[in-house]
């Protein structure tokens, strides 16, 4: 069983990494978002893998839902020209993929100087994390939980709000 749950990490593992390259080199923004989905998605299995379901379904639902979702609407909003080209390459990248490589690189090393052994907290995982969360949200912490839902739809209408097309020749009264 083991070495089927590290089969599955590492291939969700493959799987973020290789869609996270994706993301940056895509050269159409909406083709980037949905790639970011699928890494998303992939950390969220990871997080199932570690028992953490809690963490898995914000994952899926905030993330892999709502912000990509509110990122291609943005993306769709504002853009006026050809979107096959809207992720423009950009002159850093080879900066950026540097530093990347360089932490990759010091990250392997002290993994494999490392002995493996990683200490694990005492006790098992708390059962039915979901619901007991769920039920804070909706009775202790109701408050905040609204006030955070506010603040999103004034975000959201804040978006449609600057996304709006600008007339050139409308009166400026």
């Amino acid at each position: 069983m083991e070495n089927l749950t590290a089969i599955a990490f590492w291939l969700l593992a493959l799987v973020v990494l290789g869609t996270a390259v994706m993301v940056v080199m895509s050269k159409n923004m909406v083709h980037s978002v949905l790639w970011l989905t699928v890494v998303f998605i992939g950390q969220a299995g990871i997080f199932i893998l570690l028992d953490a379901m809690f963490l898995a379904a914000i994952q899926i639902l905030v993330y892999a839902g709502a912000v990509c979702i509110m990122v291609v609407f943005g993306v769709m909003f504002t853009q006026r020209d050809d979107i096959k080209k809207s992720n423009l390459f950009n002159k850093r990248l080879l900066a950026g993929g540097s530093v990347v490589g360089l932490l990759l690189v010091t990250a392997s090393t002290l993994a494999l100087k490392s002995n493996g052994v990683v200490p694990l907290a005492k006790g098992s995982v708390p059962e039915d994390t979901v619901a007991k969360i769920g039920e804070l949200m909706l009775s202790k912490y109701v408050v905040p939980f609204e006030a955070v839902a506010i603040l999103l739809l004034v975000a959201l209408i804040g978006a449609v709000f600057l996304s709006m097309e600008v007339k050139t020749d409308a009166n400026n009264d």
